[in-house]
């Protein structure tokens, strides 16, 4: 026994004087069949089932201690054992009931006496002692105390007091319900999360396992720790899966031979798809819990009929399950219920559909049955079995499907009304328990749903494929130029009432919920919570609460590390200073000068300076600051960064069919780990991405979908179906609100070996042949995408959380710079995207209140484009370096997209803007909104110095995107001029110029005969 055992006083003294006072109370006494005193011996420790002794050392001590002898008077409770356990029980002295100890030890004449003794105090009592019948005590201290103990000579009359102690420790206190539903959970989670999958894998891909060897597999998944660490199965923070142990199987049976019994056990017979049944049950802190399930494969109709009727009659016999209901009662009606559906079934019917169940993982006392008059009370805990044995299958689909049983287990909870079921966690229903391999395909078919791909590009989409040049548009579209104004300043209209409507009241965006909260922390609640070490009035750096404790006036005064700013250290001569600065207000420049304060008309201490000779105390003490500063910093970081990210619902599993696959697809963001590829599963509420390694899957829900695209492989390299979510998940340690899946349609993909025309065919031909295979692949693959992202899509309609397969237009795509690399960025229906590179651009149109131009002048190869959203506090989108080329493409799609866009030459400060927007929203439109970046357009025309100025902002942005050297050297010109703010500066740059020209020239010449002379001394 060790040293970690803690006996709970108060419970022992709770629970014995709850017995004693019902052993005495006469109206309940009959299950004590009047025994005047209790005898329990507990023997040897034994593997199987919990005795009612052991069961008792659990209920009363929470531990079990072989070889001891408890006798129970209603004045006094004796204990016979050895020295060293009664060290242990020695704290259940001084409660209500007096305990008394005989301890044993090595001399056999004094452990005599004491078990004489015992027979003595037995005498005195009274002529009926009760002992548990069905225990037999094994060992030699059993056998020491049978030898003292003789009732016929003693004149004793022997009782069996079993049912009291059933009937005792049946209703259960909330401690043991916490447990027992702990219990549950797990055993809820092993079944349905772990049983299923593997038992459906073996099944789908028709692989030869046994019902042990797979046992063994179920079994072996106690020892697995991260299963249970699993939020979704509730288990808490606290369970320990050390204290989890097996009382029942895992059994499991199929191929047509069944037993319905509590100790059945699984056989050598391989796993047969048919029907299966499952039963397990868990013991977690020394309670109980049982489940049993029965799963269907490709069921016939008859099959489907009867176990849809057993669901439906436990149902009923649960609803019978209530305080003051009596055990036959409950089994007769069932019976009842039986005979009036299905009388063929009677016979088949078990014989008990029920016992107790907690510390023992089955109380024979407490039995749903035909003769059991025992009455349920609130708090007792039972596991209800319904089932029907040897029935026969009418249409068997080979010998081993000829006779089949059905059985449903579930532990439950007695209350006033109806039970509370424990495992109900665990689906039991047709449409959960029945698998269909078989007859998947005319469920795939239908394709009534091929209209709903919006396949409708914007308005005037014609327009803009026809012509991608500024000087053909203006040719074309003469009159579309005048209509698209006039089609702007409708927009612009519209934004601006509906921004006066929107912000009427007035106040900042969001109500202040965008501002800086003031952050509260506390180092220490009590002083003694101190370090020991702060007595010595040294720098204390208390890692743990994240706190520096620093002598000020001779007393320890603590700082949080939310309050520090920095630490440094500074030698001079002997000494070494160590200076700690603190935040304060109007300390900091930038985004830090705004931080909250409570007061910030308060006194505040701006650093802290101290002195020392010993240099490297001083150095450990700045290290240490500044390494708890930066992990501060680097937590807060990853809160923020965490905040938005949401726990998706648990996926609910395809169970009975097998789901749509899409096979050999990669997933980005990607994994961890090397890249391999996986499958793509459809299921109920969502999709599933499995890999080949079993412990990387990724989940996503229908509900959080937003958008759902599909790109074809022409023009690309990869083919790909993606998903832009609603709010972001985590794929490993990656946030993402973008998660896609590819696959690669490069030539590399396809061997092309051992093909013997190769080897007398050249030329052309074979390149045509080669070119027209890599078409019919590419074509192969669009289809095979597309249909899945269709089969997406109509699944996710079934649950009401339809979106649409949305498809990029590749014609009516613009190259730009979004993030860092150059990229095709394509609009869609609903959205503007970028799928084929990382980080994905998705930008939903609906979202977008105003689009700006920039860098829009004569000269310049390239404009940006800057989106604003209507939710203001969302950081504006840039996409920059869009070519010149495409300014009439880029403004027709805008303008069909009914997206009001203005123009301007400069670069604007984004962020300023933003901020002063949101500060006050309704002076803004008072002020007339948006029209500023219009405006702003119109009175730069003909201005000179702005139009220099422009040159100079323009002149930033083409560095950036990395223009030619022409452009480069005629803003570097410009800005001389600029610089030297003269009129005569503009013909001393055109004179620069023409020796630039000059110079350029005479180079170029100089090269040309010293390549000349080079070439004549080669052929030397």
């Amino acid at each position: 026994m060790g040293d970690e055992v803690k006996i709970d006083k108060q419970l022992f003294h709770t629970r014995l004087g709850n017995f004693i006072s019902t052993w005495k109370d006469t109206k309940k006494n009959e299950a004590f069949a009047g025994a005047e005193s209790i005898v329990v011996v507990m023997g040897k420790t034994e593997e199987g089932p919990y005795s009612k002794s052991l069961s008792l050392h659990f209920w009363l001590l929470g531990y079990e201690f072989p070889a001891t002898l408890f006798l129970i008077t209603p004045e006094k409770f004796y204990v016979v054992t050895t020295a060293k356990k009664a060290k242990h029980l020695e704290a259940l002295n001084g409660g209500k009931i007096p305990v008394e100890f005989l301890i044993r030890g090595k001399d056999e004449a004094e452990n005599k006496k004491q078990f004489e003794q015992i027979c003595e105090i037995i005498k005195k009592t009274g002529k009926k002692v009760g002992i548990l019948g069905k225990d037999q005590a094994q060992g030699p201290f059993a056998k020491a105390w049978k030898e003292s103990y003789n009732p016929k000579e003693l004149g004793l009359e022997e009782v069996d007091v079993s049912a009291g102690f059933s009937q005792l420790m049946a209703v259960k206190d909330e401690a043991e319900l916490k447990t027992m539903r702990a219990s549950s959970r797990a055993l809820v989670g092993i079944t349905k999360d772990y049983f299923i999958d593997e038992m459906s894998k073996i099944i789908d891909e028709e692989k030869k396992v046994t019902h042990e060897a797979l046992s063994r597999k179920v079994e072996a998944k106690i020892d697995d720790e991260k299963f249970f660490k699993n939020k979704a199965l509730k288990l808490g923070d606290d369970f320990d899966t050390s204290q989890l142990d097996w009382t029942v199987g895992p059994v499991i049976q199929s191929g047509g031979k069944y037993d319905l019994k509590q100790n059945a056990q699984s056989d050598d017979n391989p796993l047969h798809a048919g029907i299966i049944l499952a039963s397990m049950g868990l013991r977690y802190k020394s309670y109980s819990a049982q489940i049993a399930r029965t799963y269907l494969i490709d069921p016939t109709k008859s099959q489907e009929k009867y176990y849809g009727f057993l669901t439906d009659l436990q149902w009923r016999v649960l609803t019978e399950l209530r305080d003051g209901a009596v055990c036959k009662d409950i089994y007769n009606k069932a019976i009842q219920t039986i005979k009036s559906k299905h009388p063929e079934l009677e016979k088949h019917f078990l014989k008990t559909i029920g016992f107790g169940i907690g510390i023992e993982a089955r109380d024979g006392n407490l039995l749903i049955g035909p003769k059991s008059t025992r009455v349920l009370k609130d708090g007792m805990t039972l596991c209800v079995t319904v089932g029907f044995s040897d029935l026969e299958n009418p249409k068997p689909q080979d010998a081993k499907s000829k006779n089949y049983s059905l059985l449903l287990t579930d532990t439950v909870r007695i209350t006033q009304g109806d039970p509370l079921v424990f495992t109900g966690g665990c689906p039991k229903d047709l449409k959960e328990a029945a698998f269909y391999f078989k007859d998947e395909e005319p469920e795939v078919k239908p394709k009534v749903e091929k209209k709903t791909i919006r396949a409708a590009a914007p308005k005037s989409t014609s327009v803009v494929v026809k012509s991608k040049l500024r000087g053909e548009r203006k040719e074309v579209d003469d009159g579309a130029e005048q209509r698209r104004k006039e089609h702007q300043k409708e927009l612009q209209t519209q934004l601006q009432i509906r921004g006066k409507e929107r912000f009427s009241e007035g106040g900042a965006v969001g109500d202040g919920k965008g501002k800086r909260q003031i952050k509260r922390f506390e180092s220490y609640k009590r002083e003694n919570q101190l370090p020991t070490s702060v007595g010595d009035l040294k720098i204390v750096v208390d890692i743990k609460n994240q706190t520096i404790i620093v002598p000020v006036f001779g007393r320890p005064v603590p700082f949080h590390i939310a309050t520090i700013k920095n630490a440094s250290k500074t030698e001079e001569d002997d000494f070494t200073y160590l200076r700690i600065n603190l935040l304060s207000p109007g300390q900091g420049v930038g985004r830090k000068d705004d931080l909250p304060f409570e007061d910030p008309n308060a006194h505040f201490l701006r650093s802290l300076t101290y002195r020392s000779t010993d240099n490297n105390r001083i150095a450990s003490i700045c290290d240490s600051i500044t390494e708890m500063k930066k992990n501060a910093t680097k937590k807060e970081q990853e809160r923020k960064e965490m905040e938005d990210v949401v726990t998706q619902d648990n996926l609910r599993e395809m169970r009975n069919r097998r789901p749509q696959r899409l096979p050999d697809v990669f997933i980005r963001p990607a994994m961890d780990g090397k890249r391999l590829p996986g499958e793509l599963e459809i299921h109920e509420n969502g999709l599933r991405y499995q890999s080949l390694r079993q412990d990387q899957r990724v989940d996503v829900l229908f509900s959080n979908v937003k958008h759902l695209f599909f790109q074809p492989c022409a023009h690309e390299l990869i083919v790909l179906i993606h998903v832009h979510l609603k709010d972001p998940i985590m794929i490993g340690k990656k946030k993402t609100k973008d998660v896609q899946f590819y696959r690669e349609a490069t030539d590399i993909q396809f061997d092309e070996t051992g093909n013997r025309k190769r080897k007398y065919r050249y030329g052309d031909e074979e390149e045509f042949e080669q070119e027209q295979e890599e078409r019919r692949r590419r074509a192969e693959l669009d289809k095979e995408f597309k249909a899945f992202a269709e089969k997406i899509s109509e699944a996710a309609k079934k649950i009401e959380a339809g979106v649409d397969v949305d498809v990029p237009y590749r014609e009516l795509g613009f190259s730009g710079v979004p993030y860092r690399a150059n990229v095709l960025c394509s609009p869609t229906t609903d959205a503007l995207v970028s799928l084929t590179d990382m980080p994905f651009l998705v930008i939903t149109l609906d979202e977008i209140e105003i689009a700006h131009l920039e860098r829009i002048q004569f000269g310049l190869k390239n404009f940006d484009l800057v989106f604003v959203y209507k939710e203001y506090t969302r950081p504006v989108t840039h996409i920059n370096s869009i070519p010149m080329e495409l300014l009439e493409n880029v403004k027709e799609w805008l303008d069909s997209s009914n997206i009001a866009y203005s123009e301007g030459p400069l670069n604007l400060n984004w962020p300023t803007i933003m901020k002063t927007v949101i500060q006050d929203p309704k002076q803004f439109f008072a002020d007339g909104g948006w029209s500023f970046l219009a405006s702003e357009t119109d009175d730069e025309d003909g201005d000179e110095e702005e139009e220099e100025s422009e040159f100079e902002a323009s002149d930033f942005g083409e560095e950036s995107d990395g223009s030619d050297s022409e452009e480069s050297d005629f803003s570097a010109g410009d800005d001389a001029s600029a610089d030297e703010g003269s009129d005569a500066s503009d013909v001393e740059s055109g004179d620069d110029w023409d020796e630039m020209e000059e110079e350029e020239e005479k180079n170029e010449k100089r090269s040309k005969v010293e390549e000349k002379d080079a070439g004549k001394k080669r052929k030397r």
